[in-house]
């Protein structure tokens, strides 16, 4: 009897099992494929407002991270919507700029009984961050009415800049001392330019307090390729070129001429919200 009531209870387990199993893709499916015509008809919507005249979106916000050919850098843009092709922009970027002969020199050093793996970049004088704040428009050149949602935008504009020297420090084990010290670069400087006495680069916190401001312009102009547009979610892969003027020479490398003007290109991953 119990070995009956056992068969059953085993029965109605596995027949709920495969009711599950059939009925669980088949609604998950179907949930899919509603949401799909959902986005489709949403879509439409938009074009079809769009193409009457009207905005779709009043703004837009958006945080990037930039690839550029002499360093990195991360921006937030903020964009309001003035007609359909044109949306005004402002945008903050910090960045780090270093210079295109920089090479890393391994290092290996004994600290308190451990072996201790380091590098540093010889003749390196400064780290060079910097600050932007600019102003400029972006304008729609292509993808109008296309239901795939990518468009293709130019983006031009420039602003100020805030350039900022930081001494590069490097471990050095002082041979007249036979200590471990950090030490920047002084003019005619033996010991920072030896490289059978140093151990590696210097903290990163080491010189913030010594940091130049240097004033300047920046332009930027850009072709963005945004393959979310319309979407309250803003995806997009942006290509570009970069300019900057600073009002004295930067020095970051010894051997190397002090410059001014910096041009580069970039390219940057895009993503923020509309509204």
């Amino acid at each position: 009897m119990e070995v009956k009531k056992l068969f059953i209870v085993l029965f109605l387990f596995n027949a709920i099992l495969v009711s599950a199993q059939q009925n669980g893709p088949s609604t998950v499916a179907t949930e899919r494929a509603q949401k799909k015509v959902e986005r489709r008809e949403k879509i439409n919507q938009l074009i079809k407002q769009e193409e009457e005249g009207a905005l779709i979106y009043q703004k837009q916000g958006a945080f990037a991270f930039k690839f550029n050919t002499d360093g990195w850098s991360m921006f937030y843009e903020h964009g309001k919507y003035k007609t359909l092709t044109k949306t005004n922009l402002w945008w903050l970027e910090l960045g780090e700029r270093k210079h295109p002969k920089e090479e890393k020199v391994p290092t290996l050093s004994a600290s308190q009984g451990f072996l201790v793996i380091s590098s540093y970049i010889y003749g390196k004088i400064n780290n060079f961050y910097y600050l932007k704040a600019g102003f400029g428009q972006q304008k729609l050149i292509g993808g109008k009415g296309n239901k795939n949602g990518v468009a293709v935008s130019a983006i031009y504009g420039g602003g100020l800049t805030a350039g900022f020297l930081k001494p590069y420090y490097i471990e050095i084990n002082d041979p007249n001392t036979n200590q471990r010290e950090q030490i920047k670069y002084n003019n005619n400087d033996n010991l920072f330019l030896d490289p059978s006495i140093i151990l590696g680069k210097g903290d990163f916190t080491k010189g913030f307090n010594e940091m130049k401001f240097v004033p300047g312009v920046h332009a930027r102009t850009a072709i963005r390729f945004d393959y979310g547009r319309y979407n309250e979610i803003l995806s997009a892969i942006e290509v570009g070129l970069n300019a900057e003027y600073y009002s004295k020479t930067m020095p970051l490398l010894l051997l190397n001429p002090e410059k001014k003007f910096f041009f580069n290109a970039y390219v940057a991953l895009v993503f923020g919200k509309r509204k």
